[in-house]
């Protein structure tokens, strides 16, 4: 069932009055049948609920045969999210960077924009020899919000919670959590499912932002072929 939309004031983009009244996200990947039995690399789709499970945004990637294939988890990508309209209403995209943790000039970013074309926000890297940092900036490059994540993302058995803080990081303000979805999806498919909270008062255009950090967080720490898991 799709969430209502409420009305829309006039310092938001259109589509993303969905996250006026809302304080979390549930993110659920679909899972692909080639992927599943294959092990053949396809474009990422992702529903996005509410808490009352109802649907507020399809997601999907836009990349070529070649890029999937060859770049795996490190690819760039564009993910276009729409309404329950079938309106894109705000696009992701993340240029093609080392992976290197030791070059940090190749740190990872992510671009929001809402609507397409029109920038809301960043999510930039932070280098750190061994725990996930990001800032969050909105449409001016001014940093607002860090995420930290945790020194280990394993996996196994748990859900794993990457912070979302204040600037100076004195206070926990929401979470991005990777959710543990048994021991069979886990281990033989890419799939993942993530919860997103966030203050209810936030502005929308740093809730999307978040919302886009979630897609970055994924690729960069969940992502892996079927290939990888049986190596």
């Amino acid at each position: 069932m799709p969430m209502p939309a409420p009305g829309r004031p006039p310092d938001c983009p259109p589509g993303l009055e969905y996250l006026i009244q809302i304080d979390q996200l549930l993110v659920h990947q679909q899972m692909e049948l080639m992927e599943v039995m294959m092990g053949f690399e396809t474009n990422n789709k992702y529903l996005v609920k509410n808490s009352l499970g109802q649907q507020v945004f399809f997601a999907a990637e836009e990349n070529d045969c070649l890029t999937l294939q060859c770049c795996g988890p490190m690819r760039s990508f564009a993910i276009h999210i729409q309404d329950n309209m079938g309106q894109t209403v705000m696009s992701v995209t993340r240029p093609l960077k080392c992976s290197a943790c030791c070059f940090p000039c190749c740190l990872q970013e992510l671009e929001v924009q809402s609507p397409p074309g029109n920038p809301i926000g960043y999510v930039t890297q932070n280098w750190h020899p061994y725990i996930p940092k990001f800032t969050i900036q909105d449409e001016r490059r001014n940093s607002v919000l860090r995420i930290t994540g945790p020194f280990c993302d394993c996996k196994c058995f748990s859900d794993v919670n990457f912070e979302i803080k204040s600037l100076d990081e004195t206070s926990v303000v929401g979470r991005i959590s990777k959710q543990w979805s048994g021991f069979g999806n886990e281990m033989y498919t890419d799939a993942d499912n993530f919860g997103v909270k966030f203050p209810m008062d936030m502005d929308v255009k740093m809730k999307a932002t978040i919302l886009g950090a979630c897609f970055l967080i994924d690729f960069m720490f969940f992502e892996h072929s079927k290939q990888q898991d049986h190596h």
